[in-house]
């Protein structure tokens, strides 16, 4: 309390350490829980030709026993994909198994997957293939409008298009270059593509990855051959439905 309250005005005091920590994990595993769901049905009302968006959309207007969740291509940052984790490990001391934990890890963990199977569809809609398309990736950082691209899940996807043989370069208005990281150090020192209708239009599929409130969407609407969108971002943009895919 003395050390938090310098910076913060408002305190919420509990009893113990082990409350407080608990009460954080609780608030990670209960996005994650979600999260993973509203990913899981996402594919599944995918299969079936039913929009998820339009779906939680008409869900959320329930006053009450409701919170919307929105699916994506995956988890990044540090306190939802990681942080549960470390009550997982510690229940196994108590003899307790965390399967909702384990269970949501492993569905959101697998989203990048689904939309790089999704970019191949899309691909092969305009007879082309994912080995030897030029791909540009929106967004770096793990989610809109921060630089923060710690365990996010566009390092995955531009690993796995990239092992797929395209040739995969990035936008990111917060995020000019690619620092060093431990696990995808192959990166580092890669630049933002320069926002314009030439260097757009080059590329033979855009993946929106995260949705920075600062992009022009109309304009990559009116730019791109072909758009693969995660965040819904594309949804209200004039002569984007036909070039436009939902992943």
């Amino acid at each position: 309390m003395s050390l938090y309250g310098q910076a913060i005005d408002e305190l919420v005091p509990v009893s113990s350490c082990q409350i407080a920590e608990a009460t954080k994990l609780l608030e990670n595993i209960f996005r994650s829980v979600n999260i993973a769901l509203v990913n899981e049905l996402k594919m599944v009302y995918g299969a079936m030709g039913i929009d998820i968006w339009e779906v939680i959309e008409a869900a959320k207007t329930k006053p009450f026993g409701f919170m919307p969740f929105y699916p994506g291509p995956g988890l990044g940052g540090h306190c939802i994909p990681i942080d549960p984790f470390y009550l997982s490990w510690k229940a196994r001391e108590f003899d307790q198994h965390t399967r909702f934990i384990e269970l949501a890890g492993e569905i959101n963990t697998r989203m990048p997957e689904h939309i790089v199977h999704r970019v191949a569809d899309a691909l092969n809609s305009q007879r082309k293939a994912l080995n030897g398309s030029k791909i540009l990736l929106i967004g770096l950082a793990y989610k809109p409008n921060v630089d923060d691209e710690r365990e996010s899940p566009s390092y995955v996807l531009m690993d796995l298009l990239s092992e797929r043989g395209a040739t995969v370069e990035y936008h990111d208005p917060y995020i000019g270059m690619i620092r060093p990281t431990r696990e995808h150090a192959r990166f580092a020192g890669k630049k933002s593509v320069d926002w314009n209708a030439g260097n757009i239009a080059s590329f033979d599929l855009v993946l929106i990855a995260t949705n920075h409130s600062c992009v022009n969407y109309q304009q990559l609407a009116d730019w791109a051959q072909c758009i693969v969108d995660t965040r819904n971002a594309m949804a209200a943009m004039r002569g984007a439905p036909g070039k436009v895919w939902k992943a």
